[in-house]
């Protein structure tokens, strides 16, 4: 029984990443053809896909919507610190892990689709749930809501280097920045729109019917993103043999992070970037034990948020292909920087309507500069890897970086602003000294 069980999983797993369908053999022309010829096509359902999942995730925002929530049903600091983690860094740890078997699949859709489906987007429907028992069982609720949120990232982040390699076979790279840039600003406008409309539902409905409807709007328009992203077609590229096996992937990431002195520092500065954005998650809690705002106001600063967010993306989308990313990621730790030392002195709530929008206009540049520079760092065989290290290497600075926020948070929220403020200057200075930008490297890390 337990044979018959092994082989029918693996016969489901290589139908549901289509493994047993060969890669046909074709040149680099014709690779290049094919996806100038579908470019229209996906850029069209590329938008619709970036567009609705921006919209959807505006009522589950970490830096506002779940503080909110999660503040009406604990108010642990440490708690309130953890959802940054579920938000980000569940999407870039595991990425490292997955890195090299997406490596060896000719076809990355199948893992970004059919596996995406179940591990990414259907624990979204588990946070209506937890918002409809949150009276009559809090803590049950609690910790349903952030398993569920953390299986999402996870899910997310397992399936992220397919996702990435994925936009790389669909977008070539000087046009990758204006098709992500342009879709988070669609986005990030749609997701405004749905701000408003969460601070009114927020408003309008008694706790917890409100955050009910909230997060199953999330979860609806996560889903219609999902849709949207199955319709794009990939340029599928044929995969060169390599070593399998973990040995063969941990021997690779270390040749990587040894020889790759640039790609290095680059990881060094990042990690020091992430600690410039400590002190999000505590914003609108400073807000609401300081000046006791209204849930509508929070749902306010959401729109003030999401407003830098969609300026920050066009910015950035412009500034990323003509001038790299690296100059638009130093803009976008410039934002935080300019974020945290208005809120370490802001005498009133009114003073965080522009906090918010430049941590939305630095989270925007980010959004769009950290996917697109880990993808330049190698040649397209080694991309996943690249991909994956950075990522997770990110992903562990995220995970920190709350954590010793939510320390300082309990000393003051006054140090911890200044604190967030200063690693964002210490990031700008280590960009600009130490890391060339990828894009105009001549030559590559040979790992063959």
């Amino acid at each position: 029984m337990t044979t018959q069980w092994l082989q029918w999983r693996r016969v489901a797993i290589r139908r549901l990443l289509q493994l047993d369908q060969q890669a046909p053999a074709r040149s680099q022309a014709e690779l290049v053809a094919e996806a100038q010829q579908n470019y229209r096509w996906n850029f069209t359902f590329g938008l619709l896909d970036g567009a609705f999942f921006w919209f959807g995730s505006s009522f589950v925002s970490a830096a506002t919507i779940l503080p909110l929530f999660v503040s009406k049903l604990t108010d642990n600091p440490l708690i309130i610190a953890l959802l940054p983690i579920l938000g980000q860094a569940t999407w870039y740890l595991p990425q490292l892990f997955t890195a090299g078997l997406t490596e060896r699949l000719a076809r990355k859709k199948p893992v970004v689709i059919n596996l995406g489906f179940f591990v990414e987007r259907m624990p979204t429907w588990f946070m209506p749930l937890a918002a409809l028992m949150s009276l009559a069982a809090p803590r049950l609720a609690l910790v349903m809501f952030l398993v569920a949120y953390g299986l999402h990232g996870l899910g997310a982040g397992a399936i992220a280097p397919a996702w990435s390699d994925l936009i790389a076979r669909c977008f070539p790279v000087e046009r990758r920045g204006w098709f992500f840039g342009f879709t988070a600003f669609v986005g990030a406008g749609l997701g405004a729109l749905g701000a408003l409309f969460s601070g009114w539902l927020l408003e309008q409905y008694a706790f917890p019917t409100n955050f009910v409807y909230a997060f199953l709007l999330a979860a609806l328009m996560i889903l219609l993103s999902w849709v949207f992203l199955a319709q794009m077609r990939e340029t599928v590229e044929p995969t060169p043999p390599r070593p399998q096996g973990r040995r063969a992937n941990r021997a690779k990431i270390g040749r990587i992070l040894r020889g790759d002195q640039n790609f290095r520092h680059f990881l060094q500065a990042r990690l020091l970037g992430n600690l410039s954005s400590m002190g999000v998650g505590f914003i609108t809690v400073v807000a609401l034990h300081r000046w006791q705002v209204s849930d509508g106001m929070v749902g306010l600063f959401t729109i003030a948020l999401l407003s830098g967010q969609t300026l920050g993306t066009l910015v950035a989308g412009v500034v990323a292909d003509r001038f790299g990313n690296k100059q638009t990621l130093m803009g976008s730790f410039s934002a935080n920087t300019a974020a945290f030392l208005l809120a370490w002195q802001a005498p009133t709530s009114v003073w965080y309507f522009p906090v918010f929008l430049l941590v939305g206009f630095g989270l925007g540049m980010h959004m769009v500069a950290g996917v697109l520079i880990a993808l330049e760092f190698s040649v397209p065989a080694h991309r996943p890897t690249y991909v994956g290290i950075a990522n997770t290497a990110n992903g562990i600075g995220i995970a920190i970086a709350p954590l010793v926020g939510g320390l300082l948070a309990t000393l003051s929220y006054e140090w911890l602003f200044l604190a967030s403020a200063t690693a964002g200057i210490g990031a700008v200075l280590l960009f600009h000294t130490c890391v060339h930008d990828p894009r105009f490297q001549r030559e590559f890390l040979r790992l063959e």
